[in-house]
């Protein structure tokens, strides 16, 4: 299962790092505490649209674009069987392709890699890349 909070999280840090923010420095911009900000990024914390709406205007972003990455992160992982099951349950040819102890690879039509690292029987983190990137594409980072 995918919490759309840590999504969400995951693509506001990815735009912060993208433009070497620090934490303080967009919290303040988007009038929010640091360890809230802090919170929202980890997945702890789900915002407020309200709140989503600053943050995003802070760091330079439309919120459309925010939900539209956070949409494809979930939209691609719905599309993938198998991406979150246990380790234990992999199948061979999976086990085959993994890259690291937990970490396995998958991809979808080619345009796409995946990887999935099971950090926990119910936490899995998928990161996503495309394998051909252009200037506009970014890598998506998901856990669940």
């Amino acid at each position: 299962m995918i919490l759309l909070r840590r999504v969400i999280g995951d693509a506001l840090r990815a735009r912060r790092q993208g433009q070497q923010r620090t934490l303080r420095e967009v919290s303040t911009a988007a009038n929010v505490s640091l360890g809230y900000l802090s919170e929202i990024e980890r997945g702890h914390k789900e915002p407020s649209s309200e709140l989503l709406a600053a943050i995003c205007d802070a760091l330079g972003a439309r919120l459309s674009e925010l939900l539209r990455e956070v949409s494809d992160t979930v939209a691609l992982a719905e599309q993938m069987p198998g991406v979150l099951v246990s380790m234990q349950d992999e199948p061979a040819d999976a086990a085959a392709k993994s890259t690291n102890r937990g970490v396995r690879q998958v991809t979808s039509d080619g345009k796409v890699a995946v990887s999935v690292r099971q950090d926990s029987p119910l936490k899995a983190t998928l990161r996503s890349t495309r394998v051909r990137p252009s200037e506009r594409d970014r890598d998506v980072v998901c856990a669940a």
